[in-house]
């Protein structure tokens, strides 16, 4: 097993000791409400999906979105290849425990291997900003 693995498995521990205390999910919104910090075990959601999550920001922000918005970076929103446009998901980063509510309005990603896209805003609120890309779990919201 790899040092990046046996890292990330022990964060995951960690985020399951802790996740008791920790508040629920943000209600029904546009999509650019705070998010979750709830951790895997206190959100019983049907995982959908996991794999790597990378993030976009520049030079895509004002530009048009699949589903015809105007993407804003800023807000809590993401790509995915397959799943209806409007559809809320619950995005935890395993290495933090952290986890953010999105909205798709886009199409993506475009490299294999990756699951979502986040906007800015998103990636930043579970920790990927950085790194670029990081593996992700997908909770039905």
């Amino acid at each position: 097993m790899n040092i990046a693995r046996c890292l990330v498995l022990a964060a995951l521990a960690i985020a399951l000791v802790g996740c008791a205390s920790r508040g629920g999910l943000p209600g029904e919104g546009s999509g650019t409400e705070a998010p979750s910090d709830s951790g895997p075990a206190a959100h019983q959601a049907r995982e959908i999906g996991r794999g790597l999550a990378s993030w976009y920001g520049e030079p895509h922000h004002g530009r048009r979105t699949a589903n015809g918005e105007v993407f804003d970076m800023n807000t809590l929103t993401a790509a995915h290849k397959t799943l209806p446009f409007g559809t809320r998901v619950r995005v935890e980063n395993p290495a933090t425990g952290q986890a953010v509510v999105v909205r798709i309005n886009d199409r993506g990603p475009f490299k294999p291997g990756r699951v979502i896209d986040l906007s800015r805003e998103a990636a930043e609120r579970i920790g990927l900003v950085k790194a670029g890309v990081g593996p992700v779990v997908l909770y039905a919201d």
